[in-house]
């Protein structure tokens, strides 16, 4: 592991920020370093408003997609609502599809099959709707790029609105509106919106048309923060509020589907990472062993007794996604080691039989084990399919752009992509992505990167500097959890490796008069580095431990150093 102190901000910044908010110097710091440099910029952080969100029709083309979809519930018009199979795709298709039923009943939902239909706005999709005589088809989370689609839809009459936040192509599709904040020619103020965002956005400007405010769609709210979580989109500026006030309804009122989801898992209250690891996997789960199309029916059922029988099917699909990543993750790794592959730069394996809905999984399964940048390869059709995975700082994206000649199709963005190719290109294919990578990468990106955000003495933690920090969250990309370094620790004498295979590691941390417990989950092998009441330095964030009634600080251990 390399620890990377972040830079330390502007002094006299941090001065008047401790001053003006009258916070300890090291919470000054750490807001700074977020970019809240201000009075105003710290209230707003701290009490999040939905009376933040910007106006909806500040967003190109809002104005002409309201106009559509007001005409098509004026002349009682069949519309299509279109998403993808992930968790963005299918919570934005809840959100929109169960706003617009509470004005037509001409509404239905489409999610395109991953296996046959791939990603995004297909011609099966457009068919489908030219057959059941839907006129308009409100596409989220895709769409942007759908140029050959949305041409094939006009042909026959059906008109699109599209509600995407991906980067647009040279070109955009002839729609009747492109909601995109990351169009060029959009000045909407906040770019970093997730599909579900963008959808939020057009129900925000409909509703406002029936003089509603947006604090009657709050109970579109967990939706948004579900997919927010999922997304992985910084949890800032906009998204901070939306997640912030979806986590509230999420811990106090959430839909059936999401209710029943949380029923399995009996924890008392969410954060945004809960909703990562425990909600977004099970709709995810659909899409990837079934369809998507399940995921829509959990989300938006109104009764509570249909949507615990949803919640039961969706959690046998997860149960068998976990069960195929675990199995293809150890074949994985087996056959690295069988071709003596343990040493190169990248990570490239292949197997007809494997999974194609968990491979992206497994991609980021392998990056744990080899920290570098990781295909995984399975049939799929005539062709091979693949998700990539690439480590923090190198654009896995240019890496295949430059293997180009032996790809059929890529896409996907700096980290995560995806493409199929010939059989027969697989073995050249290997071997140039594995030439790109040794000539472009900088070989401290194959070392994980612990960004630290300040160094601290244990005297520090306090509660009421955690209680502080504990008003940070929801955290998320652009917010993350601060993570703190203290130098010459010991610990008692009784640190030992629990958990079931021994792999964690539990001690009592000790520097001066100050002592807490400390918890490494995977650490167990640093356990020779603290015996014998050797000093050592830790990095780690703070947490509450709640044990028989009693609730102490205790730190997280990311990892420790002699």
């Amino acid at each position: 592991m390399r620890w990377t102190l972040k830079p330390k901000p502007n002094p006299e910044t941090v001065e008047v920020l401790q001053k003006e908010l009258q916070v300890e110097h090291s919470i000054a710091m750490l807001l700074v370093q977020r970019g809240i440099e201000t009075y105003e910029a710290a209230k707003t952080f701290f009490r999040p408003s939905l009376k933040d969100l910007h106006d909806p029709f500040l967003m190109k083309d809002m104005d002409l997609a309201v106009q559509r979809i007001e005409q098509a519930l004026a002349n009682d018009e069949n519309i299509l609502v279109y998403g993808d199979y992930d968790v963005d795709g299918t919570t934005s298709v809840a959100l929109m599809s169960s706003y617009l039923k509470t004005k037509s009943n001409q509404i239905a939902t489409y999610i395109p099959d991953r296996y046959d239909e791939g990603y995004g706005v297909s011609f099966k999709g457009i068919d489908f709707a030219h057959d059941n005589d839907f006129s308009l088809i409100i596409a989220l989370d895709c769409g942007v790029k759908a140029i050959d689609k949305v041409n094939y839809a006009s042909e026959k009459g059906i008109d699109f609105i599209i509600c995407d936040h991906h980067r647009p192509g040279a070109e955009l599709p002839k729609a009747v509106a492109v909601l995109d904040p990351k169009r060029e020619d959009c000045e909407y103020p906040f770019k970093e919106l997730c599909g579900c965002g963008v959808g939020f956005k057009l129900i925000q400007a409909l509703a406002s048309k029936d003089h509603k405010t947006v604090e009657d769609l709050g109970e579109y709210l967990d939706l948004v923060a579900t997919a927010i979580g999922a997304d992985i989109v910084p949890v800032t500026g906009e998204n901070r509020a939306l997640a912030y006030f979806g986590l509230q309804v999420i811990n106090t009122n959430p839909r059936p589907g999401i209710k029943a989801i949380l029923a399995q898992v009996k924890k008392p209250e969410l954060t945004i990472t809960d909703v990562v690891f425990i909600v977004a996997p099970r709709i995810n789960a659909a899409g990837r062993m079934k369809h998507g199309n399940y995921a829509v029916t959990l989300l938006t059922e109104t009764d509570d007794f249909l949507a615990e029988t949803y919640a039961k099917e969706i959690n046998e699909f997860n149960l068998d996604r976990r069960e195929a990543d675990q199995q293809i993750t150890k074949e994985a790794l087996a056959q690295i080691e069988a071709n003596n592959e343990q040493d190169r730069l990248t990570s490239v394996v292949y197997h007809e039989s494997w999974h194609k809905g968990v491979i992206g999984i497994v991609a980021s399964r392998l990056t744990e084990t080899y920290y570098r940048p990781t295909l995984v390869f399975t049939k799929s059709g005539d062709s091979l399919a693949a998700s990539a995975r690439s480590v923090k700082g190198f654009d896995v994206y240019n890496a295949l752009q430059a293997c180009s000649e032996y790809i059929e199709q890529f896409g996907g963005h700096k980290y995560a992509a995806g493409l199929t190719l010939k059989a027969e290109n697989y073995e050249a294919f290997k071997q140039a992505f594995e030439d790109e990578v040794s000539k472009t990468i900088d070989r401290n990106l194959l070392i994980p990167e612990i960004k630290v955000d300040a160094q601290i003495n244990l005297s520090d933690v306090t509660p009421k500097f955690f209680r502080i920090i504990r008003q940070f969250a929801p955290f998320g990309p652009g917010n993350m959890t601060p993570i703190f370094m203290t130098k010459n620790l010991k610990d008692t004498g009784y640190g030992k490796c629990v958990g079931e295979d021994e792999n964690h590691l539990r001690l009592t941390v000790t520097q001066g008069q100050e002592r807490f417990v400390g918890i490494g989950f995977n650490l167990g092998d640093k356990l020779p580095l603290i015996q014998n009441k050797q000093q050592f330095d830790a990095v780690y964030s703070i947490d509450e431990n709640h044990w028989q009634g009693q609730v102490s600080l205790q730190l997280k251990l990311r990892d420790i150093k002699p």
